[in-house]
């Protein structure tokens, strides 16, 4: 009796050292876990921000292509508007003339 209460007794502290072993892995692998997702979600912030600051800078050199096209065109509008008034001024200024003298 007293070889079967050893055994049970061996038996009791086998399972509590193997529950052991499995709760101290489980603590293990739930750290482990904790410190991938933690790398995860760091890389993945990084790989968002570099993507964002990319984008942005895109946005900000086309932006500044159409303000640079935009300055251009008003530029050459009014150079075209300059051209026109100093070759056509007198002209303006008869027609102008004659509308208002007339009755």
């Amino acid at each position: 009796m007293n070889h079967i209460i050893s055994k049970i007794s061996e038996i009791e502290a086998s399972a509590a050292s193997i529950m052991d072993a499995a709760n101290e892995r489980k603590k293990e692998y739930a750290k482990e876990m904790d410190e991938k997702t933690a790398q995860f979600d760091k890389e993945l912030d990084e790989k968002t921000q570099a993507q964002l600051n990319q984008l942005r800078n895109d946005m900000e050199a086309e932006a500044k292509q159409r303000l640079e096209t935009q300055r251009l065109d008003a530029q050459h509008t009014m150079h075209r508007m300059e051209e026109t008034y100093q070759a056509k001024h007198k002209q303006y200024v008869q027609t102008l003339f004659d509308s208002m003298t007339k009755e």
